[in-house]
Formats: C-alpha cells, sequence, structure tokens
C-alpha cells in the first residue's frame, strides 16, 4: 500500500491516521474533510486520482496540522516512530514536514526496523532534511523543483538558506546541477526535477526529459510540482520502474494542465480532476474520456 506523509496548514487538523475516502469531490481522512489546495493535500488527491484509474486502494494518509513553527510536524515524527514498525507499506512518500535532522534519522532508523523496506519518495521539507542529514542515499525518488536542486548541488549549504548565490544563480544550468547533487552524494537514487523542462535523472545520467506541452499558466499556479509527486507515487506503487514512472508522470502532469485550460488565476484543484484522461494520454497516447471515482 501507498502511505503520504505530511502537513496541512490548518491548526484545527488533528493528527490523522488513516486510509483516505472520497466523498463527492471530498478528500477525507478519519472523518476529516481536507482541501485539497496545495501542498501535501494536493499530493494527496493527485494520487488519489491516478490511484483509481490505475486501478490501485486509495493511500494510507498520516497529517497533522503546521502553520510552520513545527509542533505539528514533532508529534507527527513520533507517531511515525511509534507506529511504522507494525505498518506495511510498499511505497511511502515523505513531503512537507518541518525539515529536522534528529527526527529524520529516526525515521530512517524506524524504516530499517520494518519487515519489508519500502520504497522512498521525498519532496520539499523533507528532502531538504534528507540532504542535511547525509542520508540522500537512503532514498530511491527526490522530486526537487529548480531551486531545490540548488539546494541539493551546494555541498556546503547546511540549510536552504544557505545555498550559494552562484548556484542559485546557475542560468538554469539543471544537467550541472543534477550532476553536482550526484557527484556529492545528496541525491536519491533517482531524481525527478521539475520545470520548464522536466529531468529524469540519476547517477549515471540523464535518463529523459519532458518538456510538451506548454501551459505558460501553470507556472503561476500553486501545486503543480505536488501533484507530479502525488502521481508518479501511484504510479511506481503500480509496479512500474521508477524512471518510466518518473516520465509517466511529468507528461501526465502537463496534459492535466493542457486540458484544464487554466488562466493566471486558476488553482490547483481545477486540474486535479484531469488526471486520470491525463494518465490515460501519457502511458496510451490517447485521453480516456471516461472519468474515475
Amino acid at each position: 500500500m501507498l502511505a503520504i506523509v505530511g502537513t496541512v496548514p490548518d491548526l484545527t487538523i488533528p493528527l490523522l491516521d488513516g486510509p483516505v475516502t472520497l466523498e463527492g469531490d471530498t478528500l477525507m481522512v478519519d472523518g476529516h474533510a481536507i482541501a485539497p489546495d496545495r501542498g501535501t493535500p494536493a499530493l494527496l488527491m493527485a494520487a488519489v486520482r491516478a490511484s483509481s484509474h490505475l486501478g490501485l486502494p486509495f493511500p494510507h494518509a498520516f497529517l497533522i496540522g503546521d502553520q510552520g513553527l513545527g509542533a505539528g510536524s514533532r508529534e507527527l515524527y513520533r507517531h511515525l516512530v511509534e507506529v511504522l514498525p507494525q505498518r506495511l507499506y510498499s511505497t511511502i512518500v515523505f513531503h512537507y514536514l518541518q525539515p529536522d535532522v534528529d527526527w529524520h534519522n529516526r525515521i530512517i532508523l524506524t524504516i530499517q526496523s520494518m519487515s519489508a523496506k519500502p520504497r522512498l519518495i521525498a519532496d520539499a521539507g523533507f528532502m531538504y532534511a534528507a540532504k542535511m542529514s547525509g542520508q540522500s542515499s537512503a532514498y530511491d525518488l527526490f522530486t526537487p523543483d529548480a531551486g531545490e536542486l540548488a539546494f541539493l548541488a551546494d555541498e556546503t549549504a547546511p540549510h536552504p538558506f544557505y545555498t550559494r548565490g552562484f548556484i542559485l544563480h546557475d542560468g538554469n544550468n539543471t544537467p550541472d546541477l543534477i550532476t553536482r547533487a550526484y557527484a556529492n552524494d545528496n541525491a536519491a537514487s533517482f531524481l525527478l526535477v521539475k520545470g520548464n523542462i522536466d529531468y529524469i535523472a540519476n547517477g549515471d545520467g540523464i535518463l529523459a526529459t519532458v518538456s510538451e506541452p506548454v501551459e505558460e499558466a501553470m507556472e503561476a499556479m500553486g501545486g503543480t510540482g505536488d501533484t507530479v509527486t502525488g502521481i508518479v507515487s501511484a504510479l511506481i506503487e503500480s509496479g512500474r520502474s521508477i524512471p518510466e514512472s518518473a516520465r509517466i508522470a511529468a507528461q501526465a502532469n502537463r496534459f492535466a494542465g493542457s486540458q484544464a485550460k487554466p488562466n493566471p488565476g486558476s488553482h490547483i484543484f481545477e486540474l486535479v480532476p484531469h488526471i486520470p484522461s491525463a494518465l490515460s494520454e501519457a502511458i496510451h497516447g490517447t485521453p480516456d474520456k471516461g472519468t474515475d471515482p
């Protein structure tokens, strides 16, 4: 089963540990409605839509409210250390949690104690924690954008705030940043780098790129990187290889944007319903005109 871990910027959300359900178009976890506007909820809804289309069970969610001060993240870290040894997950996605090296390392030790090691995907804050702890190689996939990749590529930066300027302003030289991240052991086994051109890479170099179609309005939409991560997590859970999953996810996210026909004021939840059709187009070459529940 796929598990997704992250925070929600709503302090009324308690610690939630349960399967995801849909009530109409509403995302529900343990009786709580979660608005999929961006961040982990957007990732979760994208994974739900992709899982449904691929014939998979809906993901299991570990969520908590945290507006950046870290109390919720620490409570979720503690809960994961307690419960993961008794759980069976084939893929775990870690998303928005406040980076904490000590808690990150406890999580990695806990995962190593599980009866079967899951595939590990990290984005956002948890990817930062992995790099800061020197344990990026424990992960199967990172899904950075260009700015996050710059932090991975800077071997001296202890925190994203201290990424050196010459790396941040490197003319979007993504292939060189990918090479640098791997040279310093700051990347997962595979990378899906999200940007104007999406790159799929590993330590041997660039495996694939995806650049079409282009919807300029998507650049102004928060959450499009979150949906890519949600889609790729479901594809990996379906049994596809990580490089194939990353390529399909990058392509499907672009197709979903093209089908949604966004404008600069559009929101990510307007793109999500198009994910099943976009996945069909990315996998089979033609969009599926049907709808998924």
